[in-house]
This record gives C-alpha cells, structure tokens and sequence, in this order.
C-alpha cells in the first residue's frame, strides 16, 4: 500500500476522492489569512526586522540550508541575527526553549539543534512563534530574526517573505490537503517577496543548489573526507527527511550503489534502524546525524550540504529589510 503522499506526485484517483476535504482546506486556509490581512486576527510586529522562510508545500524542499545561507548572509552585512522556529518533534514540557548547540533534540526538535549547530547565532523554538521571538529579544542582542518555516504563522509580523520550491516535484498535482502536497492555494505565492528554488528555477525564482561539504565521521568526528571518496562503493543510506529520494539521487550521483533505507520525516532513531549487520559504510543526511549520534559506529557518516543562491537575491533582501 503507498503512502498518499506518493499520489501528490503521480497519478491516481485516490485525490480525487478527497478533493472535497481539499476545498475546505484550502477555504479555511484562505479565510484565515484574510483574517489577520484585515486585522480581525492580531498580527505582532517587534521593533526589529523579521525574515521569514517557508513553503506553501509539505516534505523538504531545502529550508534549513537557505536558513543557515541566509544568517550568513547577514552576519556578512553587519547584522547580528537569531533564528525562530517550531522546534518541531520536540518534547519539551514548557515553550518558548532556547536552543544550544548541544540541545537534546528530543527536547526541542531535530532542526532547531542542526540550526543552533550550523549557524552558531540565538535561536528559540516553540508553538507560538510571537512567543520564541520575543524571548529572544528578552535574552539576546540579535537585531534581525528568521523565522524558519513560518509562511504560514502570520501571527508575526514580517519585513520579508522567502518562499522555497522544490525545482523537481514542484507542487506536484497542485491540490491543497489532503488531495494533495499544499499549504496554501498556488497563488499564494504572488505575494510573497522571492521565490527560491531549489534546483532549475522557473520565471521570477532565484535558483539555489545544494552542495555536499565535507564528509565526517560520526564516532571519530575529526576522521573527515570527500563525498567522491565512497564512489564505486556500496553504500547504506539514511534519510529521515521530507524528500529522502534527493539524498539517495545525491549519493548515486557521486558513483555510488546506495540500499535505500528511507523514514518517515523527523523519525525518532533508535539504534536498530542504523545498524544493518555488515561492514558496509552508512551515510546519512545531516539532520539525521543529530539523532544518530549517541549511538553511531565508525562505520557511519554524516553528509552535510551547504546552499549556494544565485546573488540577485542579496540586493533585494537587504532593501526590503531596510525599508
């Protein structure tokens, strides 16, 4: 039996049955936004600029690196910037929670720990993203926010909107839930500032690419080498991602023969799904790793990526954040 989200992206009739439940959706989707355009819902602005980067589509399409990018990006124009997000899977007891980059992250979430790890700027993760930003505004010195993931929580204000598309799936058959992958109608994104896609990107969109850094070892983390290291090798991949096909195309991309081992987004690992029994190498994406770590071997590796975008963007963000 397929997952219905495997119909999102080929045919079937399955969607179709539930295009009723589709229109709702999309009609409470819609109102919503209308609601906080006309001041019906609170919208909360802070005194300083506020970033947000998300999507109109469910499954990864490349936030976290546009995010890390994009504080980099910042730092390098003299901002000190601190990063907003859902800390999804997290199980904290209380919210808004700060986030180290030694962070349980079954305390606060897979992402927000990689964030914390990769950006190594204030971070606060929590339901109510009003709440995680005005804590860090509380406790930290940052003077701009990106708030990861957050088209959708118009409860906060923003200067910016930056929306990703996966440049290969797209929006597959370009039905909302659950007929299909969207958030929002497919005009929403008319209304946001830039579009970025991840891959070839259509007309207006600003293309990014995803490169492999280096590979590090997971038991001996300063063991480091190349991806083209393990080419014409067989190999285990790991991906707990919203799209693991791109990570397994990756890896076969650098001459690899990969065995597949695919999980459901934000899985909780445990060791038993990482070990397989032979002395086989097993790569993994980067997010994945966070999880992985306590219990991984010297035959496991983490395969970080990092966001290359095209430079029109820059002028474009720095304007609007000024304006």
């Amino acid at each position: 039996m397929k997952r219905l989200d495997y119909y999102w992206y080929n045919k079937g009739f399955i969607p179709l049955l539930l295009l009723p439940v589709s229109w709702l959706f999309c009609l409470i989707a819609v109102t919503r936004r209308l609601l906080y355009r006309t001041g019906v819902l609170k919208v909360y602005y802070l005194p300083i600029p506020v970033i947000i980067v998300g999507n109109i589509s469910v499954g990864g399409t490349g936030k976290t690196p546009l995010v890390t990018w994009l504080v980099d990006m910042l730092r390098n124009n003299g901002y000190t910037p601190g990063i907003v997000s859902r800390g999804y899977g997290g199980q904290a007891t209380h919210w808004p929670q700060q986030v180290r980059a030694d962070s349980d992250p079954r305390m606060v979430g897979d992402e927000a720990v990689l964030l914390s790890q990769r950006c190594a700027c204030p971070m606060a993760v929590g339901p109510d993203r009003v709440e995680a930003a005005e804590a860090l505004l509380a406790h930290t010195e940052c003077d701009i926010i990106v708030s990861d993931d957050g088209l959708q929580h118009y409860a906060l204000g923003r200067d910016m909107e930056i929306a990703v598309v996966d440049g290969v799936r797209r929006f597959g058959n370009q039905h909302c839930l659950p007929a299909g992958p969207l958030r929002e109608p497919l005009s929403r994104l008319r209304s946001v500032d830039a579009v970025v896609t991840n891959g070839m990107p259509g007309v207006r969109e600003y293309r990014m690419d995803l490169i492999p850094g280096t590979v590090r070892n997971m038991k001996r983390p300063k063991r480091r080498v190349t991806l083209d290291n393990f080419a014409g090798q067989t190999v285990h991949a790991i991906a707990g991602i919203g799209n693991p096909a791109r990570f397994f195309r990756q890896l076969e991309g650098q001459g690899m023969t990969v065995i597949e081992h695919a999980f459901p987004d934000h899985h909780p690992f445990a060791q038993e799904d990482i070990i397989f029994g032979d002395e086989l190498p097993v790569l993994m994406t980067e997010k994945d790793a966070v999880k992985c770590q306590v219990f991984a071997t010297e035959q496991h590796w983490c395969v970080p990526v990092d966001a290359t975008l095209d430079e029109r963007i820059i002028p474009l963000i720095l304007r609007l954040i000024k304006r």
